[in-house]
């Protein structure tokens, strides 16, 4: 695998993918998201990391400025903008009552989230999905992006793709995003 990685090395999905940069999900960014697992732009601690590389695909705990008024749902979406596909893998993609302002470690899981947090499909399979990089491919970049919506997400959302989800998604009222990196030598 890791000559695989050095051959992929200049290869990314890039940063215009990210959901972040849609159109329909741009709005102002009032939400200040931070996480005492890890700084903005630091390293995520191996316990988020995916099991094949020692970690616990436990989610970081989050916590975020209140909601404005009028929100009707957060979204979560995680994803890595430095995997070499045609687009970001998506991490995970979550819907968040409005009144939650934090999330402890682990929240995010699949079979047993968090109160108020409904995980929907990620890249592969359902809830967090941790961070597992190709071996040599350098360091990756996990984009945890918030938005307040103003209108909910349509019920059916569990079985469809993470990019139906994302098109689904209407008015931004507001959001947030914090990165952390992680890196498999």
């Amino acid at each position: 695998m890791a000559l695989l990685g050095k051959l992929l090395k200049n290869r990314r999905a890039g940063e215009a993918g990210l959901a972040w940069h849609a159109p329909h999900l741009a709005g102002a960014e009032t939400l200040a998201v931070t996480s005492p697992d890890f700084g903005h732009e630091t390293t995520l601690p191996v316990v988020h990391a995916g099991r094949k590389l020692g970690g616990e695909d436990a989610s970081p705990a989050l916590a975020w400025t209140a909601a404005p008024a009028g929100t009707a749902q957060l979204l979560l979406v995680v994803e890595d903008p430095d995997a070499p596909t045609p687009k970001p893998f998506n991490h995970g993609v979550f819907l968040i009552e409005p009144s939650v302002t934090s999330l402890a470690r682990g929240a995010l899981d699949g079979t047993s989230p968090a109160a108020g947090v409904r995980p929907l499909q990620s890249g592969k399979g359902v809830g967090y999905l941790g961070p597992a990089p190709i071996k040599s491919h350098g360091p990756h970049r996990y984009a945890f992006q918030l938005f307040a919506l103003g209108e909910p997400i349509a019920t059916d959302v569990e079985s469809v793709k993470p990019a139906a989800v994302l098109a689904a998604a209407g008015s931004v009222l507001a959001r947030g995003r914090i990165d952390g990196f992680y890196e498999n030598p």
